[in-house]
Protein backbone atom coordinates (compact mmCIF):
# COMPACT_ATOMS: atom_id res chain seq x y z
CA UNK A 1 0.00 0.00 0.00
CA UNK A 2 2.54 2.36 -0.71
CA UNK A 3 1.78 5.89 -2.44
CA UNK A 4 2.24 6.00 -5.83
CA UNK A 5 1.98 9.63 -5.96
CA UNK A 6 0.90 12.42 -2.92
CA UNK A 7 -0.68 15.52 -2.67
CA UNK A 8 1.50 16.93 -0.21
CA UNK A 9 0.27 20.33 0.18
CA UNK A 10 -3.31 19.21 0.97
CA UNK A 11 -2.80 18.76 4.76
CA UNK A 12 -1.39 22.49 4.50
CA UNK A 13 -3.90 24.49 3.20
CA UNK A 14 -7.04 22.26 4.30
CA UNK A 15 -7.88 21.01 7.39
CA UNK A 16 -9.28 17.33 6.52
CA UNK A 17 -12.16 16.48 8.29
CA UNK A 18 -13.22 12.74 6.64
CA UNK A 19 -11.54 10.17 4.43
CA UNK A 20 -12.50 7.88 1.84
CA UNK A 21 -11.31 5.73 -1.15
CA UNK A 22 -12.49 5.22 -4.43
CA UNK A 23 -11.39 3.79 -7.63
CA UNK A 24 -10.57 5.10 -10.62
CA UNK A 25 -11.21 4.72 -14.58
CA UNK A 26 -8.36 4.54 -16.19
CA UNK A 27 -7.08 3.48 -19.49
CA UNK A 28 -4.51 0.91 -19.65
CA UNK A 29 -1.25 2.83 -20.98
CA UNK A 30 -2.55 5.35 -17.73
CA UNK A 31 -2.19 2.77 -15.43
CA UNK A 32 1.08 1.45 -16.61
CA UNK A 33 2.43 5.42 -16.64
CA UNK A 34 0.91 5.62 -12.87
CA UNK A 35 2.68 2.78 -11.49
CA UNK A 36 5.91 4.24 -12.96
CA UNK A 37 5.12 7.53 -11.26
CA UNK A 38 4.52 9.63 -13.85
CA UNK A 39 1.48 11.23 -11.51
CA UNK A 40 0.92 14.18 -10.18
CA UNK A 41 -1.96 15.04 -8.49
CA UNK A 42 -0.69 19.10 -7.86
CA UNK A 43 -4.01 21.36 -8.31
CA UNK A 44 -6.25 18.93 -8.71
CA UNK A 45 -9.56 18.23 -7.27
CA UNK A 46 -12.84 16.41 -7.02
CA UNK A 47 -15.89 17.65 -8.88
CA UNK A 48 -19.60 16.47 -9.13
CA UNK A 49 -21.33 16.24 -12.74
CA UNK A 50 -24.53 14.82 -13.68
CA UNK A 51 -24.65 12.49 -16.29
CA UNK A 52 -28.36 10.71 -17.38
CA UNK A 53 -29.53 12.50 -14.04
CA UNK A 54 -27.53 10.58 -11.80
CA UNK A 55 -24.35 12.32 -10.10
CA UNK A 56 -21.01 10.98 -10.79
CA UNK A 57 -17.39 12.21 -8.57
CA UNK A 58 -14.89 13.23 -11.25
CA UNK A 59 -11.28 13.77 -10.84
CA UNK A 60 -9.69 17.35 -12.43
CA UNK A 61 -6.16 18.47 -12.57
CA UNK A 62 -4.79 15.63 -12.17
CA UNK A 63 -1.90 15.10 -14.77
CA UNK A 64 -0.51 11.38 -15.92
CA UNK A 65 2.21 11.73 -18.52
CA UNK A 66 1.86 9.65 -21.28
CA UNK A 67 3.62 6.09 -20.86
CA UNK A 68 6.77 6.29 -22.77
CA UNK A 69 6.52 2.45 -23.88
CA UNK A 70 3.12 2.81 -25.50
CA UNK A 71 4.40 4.69 -28.66
CA UNK A 72 2.39 7.93 -30.05
CA UNK A 73 -1.07 9.12 -28.24
CA UNK A 74 -1.99 11.44 -30.97
CA UNK A 75 -4.91 12.84 -28.88
CA UNK A 76 -4.29 11.89 -25.64
CA UNK A 77 -5.04 14.37 -23.45
CA UNK A 78 -2.86 14.10 -19.79
CA UNK A 79 -5.22 16.41 -17.62
CA UNK A 80 -8.43 14.88 -18.76
CA UNK A 81 -11.31 14.64 -16.14
CA UNK A 82 -11.07 10.90 -14.88
CA UNK A 83 -14.22 9.08 -13.09
CA UNK A 84 -13.99 7.92 -9.60
CA UNK A 85 -15.93 4.67 -8.74
CA UNK A 86 -18.07 5.11 -5.57
CA UNK A 87 -21.49 3.67 -4.51
CA UNK A 88 -24.75 5.85 -5.18
CA UNK A 89 -24.98 6.21 -1.11
CA UNK A 90 -21.52 7.11 -0.57
CA UNK A 91 -21.35 9.87 -3.66
CA UNK A 92 -24.85 11.42 -2.21
CA UNK A 93 -23.81 11.78 1.16
CA UNK A 94 -20.54 13.14 -0.52
CA UNK A 95 -22.97 15.52 -2.06
CA UNK A 96 -25.25 16.51 0.79
CA UNK A 97 -21.52 17.57 2.92
CA UNK A 98 -20.52 19.73 -0.03
CA UNK A 99 -23.75 21.71 -0.42
CA UNK A 100 -24.60 22.43 2.98
CA UNK A 101 -21.37 22.71 4.94
CA UNK A 102 -19.74 24.37 1.86
CA UNK A 103 -17.04 21.66 2.16
CA UNK A 104 -14.56 20.49 -0.72
CA UNK A 105 -13.30 17.01 -1.98
CA UNK A 106 -9.70 17.24 -2.06
CA UNK A 107 -7.50 14.25 -3.38
CA UNK A 108 -4.39 13.63 -1.49
CA UNK A 109 -3.05 10.03 -2.78
CA UNK A 110 -3.47 7.31 -5.09
CA UNK A 111 -1.78 4.03 -4.28
CA UNK A 112 -1.80 0.11 -5.20
CA UNK A 113 -4.60 -2.01 -3.55
CA UNK A 114 -3.45 -5.40 -4.48
CA UNK A 115 -3.67 -5.25 -8.22
CA UNK A 116 -5.99 -1.74 -8.20
CA UNK A 117 -5.26 1.66 -8.20
CA UNK A 118 -7.11 3.38 -5.52
CA UNK A 119 -7.29 7.25 -4.49
CA UNK A 120 -7.62 8.55 -1.21
CA UNK A 121 -9.38 12.22 -0.81
CA UNK A 122 -10.67 13.87 1.91
CA UNK A 123 -13.85 15.81 2.88
CA UNK A 124 -12.23 19.01 3.74
CA UNK A 125 -12.42 23.11 4.95
CA UNK A 126 -10.20 25.47 3.74
CA UNK A 127 -7.18 26.83 5.98
CA UNK A 128 -7.24 30.68 6.87
CA UNK A 129 -4.39 32.22 6.72
CA UNK A 130 -3.97 32.49 10.03
CA UNK A 131 -4.14 28.98 10.57
CA UNK A 132 -1.09 28.19 7.93
CA UNK A 133 1.13 30.65 9.24
CA UNK A 134 0.32 28.82 13.00
CA UNK A 135 1.38 25.38 10.98
CA UNK A 136 4.35 26.78 10.03
CA UNK A 137 5.23 28.31 13.38
CA UNK A 138 4.30 24.85 15.00
CA UNK A 139 6.27 23.42 12.60
CA UNK A 140 9.95 25.14 12.87
CA UNK A 141 9.52 25.43 16.59
CA UNK A 142 9.41 21.33 16.70
CA UNK A 143 12.24 21.38 14.15
CA UNK A 144 14.37 23.97 16.50
CA UNK A 145 13.92 21.72 19.38
CA UNK A 146 14.75 18.20 17.49
CA UNK A 147 18.19 20.14 16.53
CA UNK A 148 18.60 21.12 20.69
CA UNK A 149 18.17 17.08 21.40
CA UNK A 150 20.50 16.53 18.87
CA UNK A 151 23.34 18.44 20.33
CA UNK A 152 23.44 16.78 23.36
Amino acid sequence: MAPLAQNKKASFDYELLEKYEAGLVLYGHEVKAVRAGQLSLKGSFISVRRKNSRPELYLIGCQISPYKQAGPLPDYDPRRERKLLLKRGEIARLIGRQQTEGLTLIPLQIYTNHSFLKLEFAVARGKKKYDKREAIKKREVERSLRSLTKRR
